[in-house]
């Protein structure tokens, strides 16, 4: 197989996003990660891939801000940057960054400065398949959760075969030419720039993203970078320091008086209270939540299962820990181990230990999984049989 030579490429870092739902004071690549911008660490990643040039997109008004900015991030690289004042659209604002780009370009990698982690690798994969001779190329990754579809008042319609679907992400690379006449001929808005070249008529190939390539655009999503940026330290470069297993503690409290049966450690116990709380009120589930999230720096559990989130009502262990592991792949952890010791005068946990430790493990992906159970010589709401306290240690291990 013949390919051709390695493009000649720029990158356009799409920065000027107001940022409304990130609520950051600002638009949202000048929001700060640490003690940088989003826009700061987005160009990290972008200066790691070597193009002929970097162009930046962003509010009028705040050029002198992205320049200094990408001075900073740019640490003494003399890559050619231009700036310029976006649009009111996407598209507007694509078009301004082409617009600017030096002769002899032929291809252009436009990148969403809000997935500010990106590794270098991603675009290295784009650039290597553009190289190959694909005309459009876009990284992405499986889409994991179970998809509906809903109508417009509420009622699932029908469930979406997954193995279809894939979530994309940026930096998204076209040849030039391609990408120009698609920005002429459009009509409509587009999401992305592959919908905007796929309406075009053309082919648009995919590799593989990076779970770390989320894009920023909720303060949860902002929350899980700045928890990435302390455990991976330079995550948008394609060498990052490689992140060492982690340890969390959690705890949880529930008191009896919840209606229906009691569920605990993932099981159901027939004949005793049951536990007050939002979801079922196992104390010994929502301590192993706490303590998965807390070792990935990943907030605790109402970040993540606080009511507002009504899906989680009533919901039982394997949801919770489910959903658990699920946020933890996505920031490149694993579960290694979790240690969970309950303390309540009921139920006894003797006969069932072993049964309360298979759930749990399963629920967790088949992680090893110790439950250990002990009264408090009648001291205490516990002591009083006012209700359950769990308290678990987990490890986690990257991926």
């Amino acid at each position: 197989m013949t390919h051709a030579p390695h493009p000649r490429f720029a990158v356009v870092v799409v920065a000027a996003g107001s940022g409304t739902r990130l609520r950051g004071g600002g638009p949202k690549a000048f929001v700060a990660l640490d003690d940088r911008s989003i826009l700061h660490h987005a160009l990290r990643g972008v200066f790691q891939a070597r193009p002929v040039q970097v162009v930046i997109v962003v509010p009028a008004g705040l050029e002198a801000t992205a320049s200094d900015i990408a001075r900073d991030a740019a640490e003494g690289d003399p890559l050619p940057v231009a700036i310029v004042a976006g649009g009111t659209t996407r598209q507007e604002s694509v078009a301004a960054g082409l617009a600017v780009l030096h002769d002899g370009v032929d291809t252009v990698l436009i990148h969403d400065a809000a997935r500010a982690l990106a590794p270098a690798a991603v675009f290295e994969r784009v650039i290597a398949r553009v190289g190959a001779g694909a005309l459009a190329v876009i990284p992405a990754v499986p889409v994991v959760d179970t998809i509906k579809r809903v109508d417009a008042d509420g009622r699932v319609v029908a469930a979406v075969d997954r193995s279809e679907l894939a979530a994309a992400q940026t930096p998204q690379a076209f040849r030039v030419g391609i990408l120009r006449a698609a920005l002429r001929g459009v009509d409509a808005d587009h999401t992305d720039d592959a919908a905007l070249v796929a309406a075009a008529g053309h082919d648009v190939v995919v590799v593989d993203g990076d779970a770390v390539a989320f894009k920023i655009t909720t303060t949860s999503d902002l929350e899980r970078a700045r928890a990435l940026l302390t455990t991976v330290p330079s995550a948008s470069l394609p060498s990052p320091s490689v992140p060492v297993p982690r340890v969390g503690i959690g705890t949880d409290v529930h008191g009896f008086g919840g209606d229906g049966t009691l569920w605990l450690a993932g099981l159901e116990w027939p004949g005793e209270r049951a536990l007050s709380g939002h979801s079922d009120g196992d104390a010994v589930a929502h301590a192993i939540v706490d303590a998965l999230l807390a070792a990935a720096g990943l907030g605790d559990i109402g970040t993540h299962f606080g009511t507002d989130r009504p899906e989680f009502a009533g919901a039982h262990a394997e949801a919770f820990l489910a959903h658990t592991v699920e946020l933890l792949r996505e920031a490149g952890w694993r579960v290694g181990n979790v240690s969970v010791q309950v303390q309540a005068n009921r139920p006894r946990f003797a006969a069932r230990r072993v049964e309360a430790e298979r759930t749990l493990s399963a629920a967790l992906g088949g992680a090893a999984v110790s439950v250990s159970a002990t009264t408090t010589d009648g001291l205490g709401f516990t002591g009083r049989t006012e209700g359950v306290a769990a308290f678990a240690t987990a490890l986690v291990v990257p991926l």
